[in-house]
């Protein structure tokens, strides 16, 4: 294999491209790209037909080249040095090896067109870890689509995206400038809308979730907006002991999901 070339300067143009895609949602946005940390993201990526252009740090590179000489085979492919590398990570310990990659795209009729779809509708959600781990579970339970309004973070974002463990490869979604309309025509296709509410009766008591429906879960701090919890059909919540007033989104979202797939499972 011909040596290739070191980038080992910051000002190197794709360097900065890799900084701006690392930090900036409207150059993503622009883009149509964003990037992906560490060996399985990459991989993933890989194997999927979504991978642009690998970027692998020297170490990482006389490593995998020893491993395997045809790991880079047939890539599009630069190699940084460790310093600059670690510059542009976005991990405290980086594994060496990152990839830009295609972002997926789908329309609401693909989210709507599964049989018995199982929703899960964001309004307002803003902490990464919290998106992510919610796109992670939701392949789990298997969801067949998420829906997220604007003001939710960036689905792209370097922290979303590790907390996603992959599942951003495979869970449909699609973020919308109008919530409420997505809502309206949800409810048009006979999907009902359950909203995770404080207000709500016990979902282990009101209600189904064996065929086509939704979780509506808001804001981390301040919960649904009133506008969007009335469009609900029924509003839900998860019975609490002691003095909790209420759960983590991620995790209330975790309960209504693996309940859904619990009641379908039982329901075969």
């Amino acid at each position: 294999m011909k040596q290739k070339t070191v980038i080992s300067s910051s000002s190197n143009a794709q360097v900065k491209n890799l900084n701006l895609l690392q930090k900036k949602a409207r150059v993503r946005e622009e883009q149509g790209i964003f990037v992906v940390e560490g060996r399985k993201m990459f991989e993933e990526a890989r194997e999927a037909g979504l991978l642009v252009k690998a970027y692998a740090c020297e170490g990482f590179y006389r490593e995998k080249l020893q491993e395997d000489r045809d790991y880079f085979q047939n890539l599009d492919y630069e190699v940084i040095t460790d310093s600059i590398f670690k510059e542009i990570s976005e991990t405290k310990t980086p594994q060496g090896i990152m990839g830009v990659v295609k972002k997926s795209v789908y329309s609401l009729e693909d989210i709507l067109k599964e049989p018995d779809p199982l929703l899960l509708l964001l309004e307002d959600i803003r902490d990464p870890g919290n998106l992510g781990t919610i796109l992670r579970t939701a392949e789990g339970a298997g969801v067949t689509g998420v829906i997220l309004n604007r003001t939710c973070v960036d689905i792209y974002n370097p922290k979303v995206i590790r907390s996603t463990m992959g599942s951003i490869y495979r869970v449909p979604f699609y973020r919308t400038d109008d919530f409420a309309g997505t809502l309206a025509e949800i409810k048009k296709q006979k999907i009902t809308i359950f909203a995770a509410h404080l207000m709500g009766r016990v979902y282990d008591t009101e209600g189904s979730f064996e065929r086509s429906c939704a979780f509506l879960i808001g804001n981390e701090a301040n919960g649904l907006s009133e506008e969007v919890s009335k469009m609900a059909d029924i509003r839900i919540k998860i019975p609490m002991a002691g003095k909790v007033e209420s759960l983590n989104a991620a995790v209330a979202a975790a309960i209504l999901m693996y309940e859904a797939a619990r009641q379908r499972r039982n329901a075969l």
